[in-house]
């Protein structure tokens, strides 16, 4: 029924950062892709959990909630943009912006769905991040981005345990409705 077919994976900073001093910035290319990419995946990934989820709920003839809509980022195109500079902040932004909405779904999907409450939202200082950024003249940016990456990590971590508290959430009261 559920289980995880594919893992998120998390990205370290750290390695693609030193890779683009190294390379002259040329590493921030993959490194953009992968962000944008692992990002795009994972929200469809969570639209096929959360199907899965209103499936079982109607099984067992409850009201499903209703279902988030995130469009995918084109990944190769606005890694290829950061080659003009803003677009690095705007995809910081849009990366920011569409966690905090996905995370605020989330928590209200699952909180409807179980009433054992399973995930807490991440706060994500968006303005504050933007104006360190506009304050350092963009070398904040850098902050800002390292601040994203460990946000989808913390993220995805969190969703590794949310989807097996699921799974077993499901089996028990399929269990319990068999008896």
């Amino acid at each position: 029924m559920l289980g995880r077919t594919e893992t998120d994976k998390t990205i370290w900073f750290s390695m693609w950062f030193l890779g683009a001093i190294a390379t002259f910035g040329a590493a921030f290319f993959p490194m953009f892709h992968r962000l944008i990419d692992s990002r795009n995946k994972h929200f469809r990934r969570e639209a096929q959990l959360e199907a899965q989820i209103a499936q079982w709920l109607n099984k067992q003839g409850k009201q499903a909630p209703a279902a988030a809509s995130t469009a995918d980022m084109n990944a190769k195109a606005w890694a290829a943009s950061i080659i003009l500079i803003i677009p690095a902040f705007i995809i910081a932004y849009y990366l920011s912006k569409d966690l905090q909405a996905h995370e605020k779904h989330q928590d209200t999907f699952l909180a409807e769905a179980f009433p054992q409450r399973m995930f807490m939202p991440q706060t994500i200082p968006i303005k504050k991040y933007a104006l360190i950024t506009i304050i350092t003249l963009g070398a904040g940016g850098v902050y800002w981005l390292y601040k994203v990456v460990n946000l989808y990590n913390s993220h995805f971590k969190a969703q590794w345990k949310i989807e097996k508290e699921i799974v077993r959430l499901m089996e028990d009261k399929t269990v319990v409705e068999h008896v």
